[in-house]
């Protein structure tokens, strides 16, 4: 290929909105240019660089046992309302209405593809001798992302690798799953990454058991919760605390419970601040909807709750905060005071919180706050979860030592959906004994943009870009020194 054949718009200026390494430099290079927020056009350059990660994404896959094929971006919203991810996925899942003669179809642009290959899944295999079976696709994913940010790392509009198992038994799956994070191992070394494998939460595409994979980089979006000495790795809605469940006893050393006026206090910053306090005295309540009923967090002041780890507790399909007017129902008071003395909700607790003696808690009444509420006493726990975000310094579950955090960038995201989506769509085999069952599924998704974005975040020097030989564009730049030798250009 002849330079002058070819477009690289390279710029020497830093671009003013660009905030990270990656997207300065691809930015500067000439493999992409933005065309509104969240979508960017990939130049020659850059689209070859996605072209030489994608053909090690298929070989890999086959090599794997997974056939590829290709499944369309619009989707009919009544998969996603069959399977209630439409709720789960909310305004970040593009929806619109298409007219067809005097009616209005509605339907999706695809984040992911879970619904669409079930579904033809549901209409192919129906024999166990049919399963197990894997397929993939390399395509574009459509998501509202209502802060895109990073260059390519965030955007509306996306390149994925996407791969779905269909399984007959537990062990059919995990035999593929293991078979798929060893593919990705292999993919990401021979793109020239560090990576790093963790632990993590399934979020709205739900399922038993879950890995990232993340490349470590001062500017990744997502935190890791690591420990060197045992290798445990986290992301941060999965990651444990090292804490276990206290014995809960009622103290000897309780003070009277007491109410004191807070007016218009309703943090824990403001309330410490007016009481004179630490945080770490303090009891959050914190009210969610599970499922739609309300449920009372307790996570100790200085902590912070985790939503993942709240759903897991309560065997919940979906967690959020109560709105304001939930929580004035539920509490009697405006947000910002509730409690557990008292309140009339099912109350869950993180493992710091029967250990806080004499506590200081809202008073479920406006400008109002408890001081020394004890467990036992002013409010029943049976028992207590780890909710809480980890924090540097907590103990690793498995070896005891520190916990450190570090940031990261997610490529990949590997899990066991078990049967969420096959029993949502009857997808469904018979056994030897012509006995129904759901089919297992598992799903395997690569951000294939974030593997080019991510070399370019962590493998570059004051000169620009150091590719790996296996992503670079050209592997030979010659530079001809006297440019008026016509024979030399030649």
């Amino acid at each position: 290929m002849r330079w002058s054949n070819t477009l690289i718009p390279t710029i020497k200026e830093v671009p003013a909105d660009a905030e990270i390494p990656s997207h300065q430099l691809m930015l500067r290079a000439g493999l992409i240019r933005q065309l509104m927020a969240g979508a960017y056009t990939y130049l020659p350059l850059g689209w070859k660089a996605i072209q030489k990660a994608s053909q090690i994404i298929r070989e890999e896959m086959d090599a794997a046992g997974a056939a590829e094929l290709h499944m369309p971006a619009l989707q009919p919203l009544g998969l996603f309302e069959r399977t209630q991810r439409k709720e789960a996925f909310g305004s970040v899942l593009i929806q619109f209405n298409v007219p067809r003669g005097n009616r209005l179809i509605p339907m999706a642009l695809g984040p992911t593809h879970e619904e669409v290959v079930t579904d033809l899944i549901s209409h192919r295999i129906s024999s166990y001798k049919q399963l197990p079976l894997t397929v993939y696709q390399i395509q574009t994913k459509f998501r509202n992302e209502e802060r895109p940010r990073f260059g390519v790392l965030r955007t509306s509009e996306f390149l994925m690798k996407d791969a779905y198992s269909f399984s007959s038994s537990v062990e059919q799956l995990d035999e593929i799953y293991d078979r798929m994070y060893r593919a990705y191992c292999r993919i990401f070394a021979r793109c020239g990454l560090k990576y790093l494998p963790v632990e993590a939460e399934s979020g709205p595409i739900g399922g038993d058991a879950s890995h990232e994979f993340m490349i470590p980089s001062d500017n990744g979006e997502d935190s890791i919760v690591y420990c060197e000495a045992s290798g445990y790795a986290a992301n941060m809605e999965r990651a444990d605390t090292g804490r276990t469940a206290p014995e809960i006893v009622t103290s000897g050393n309780a003070g009277s419970l007491e109410k004191k006026a807070t007016p218009k206090a309703t943090s824990i910053e403001q309330v410490s601040q007016f009481l004179g306090c630490e945080p770490s005295q303090m009891i959050k309540t914190l009210i969610y909807l599970a499922d739609g009923e309300p449920v009372a967090v307790l996570i100790r002041g200085d902590h912070e709750a985790n939503e993942g780890k709240i759903r897991r507790a309560l065997s919940a399909n979906s967690v959020e905060l109560a709105d304001d007017k939930t929580v004035q129902q539920v509490t009697s008071a405006p947000t910002g005071f509730a409690g557990p003395v008292g309140i009339k909700c099912k109350i869950i607790a993180d493992h710091d919180i029967p250990v806080i003696e004499n506590a200081i808690t809202g008073a479920n009444e406006a400008d109002a706050h408890y001081l020394n509420v004890n467990v036992g006493r002013d409010y029943q726990l049976e028992t207590t979860y780890d909710l809480r975000n980890a924090e540097a310094g907590d103990r690793c579950p498995k070896s005891g030592e520190p916990l450190s955090i570090v940031h990261g960038i997610e490529v990949g995201h590997v899990f066991k959906l078990g049967t969420k989506y096959t029993e949502a769509l009857d997808a469904n085999y018979l056994d030897e004994k012509e006995k129904r069952h759901p089919i297992i599924m598992g799903c395997y998704g690569i951000g294939v943009n974030r593997i080019v974005a991510g070399l370019a975040e962590t493998r570059h020097d004051d000169n620009g870009l150091i590719w790996p030989l296996s992503i670079a564009p050209y592997e030979v730049l010659v530079i001809p020194l006297n440019t008026n030798d016509e024979e030399v250009m030649q």
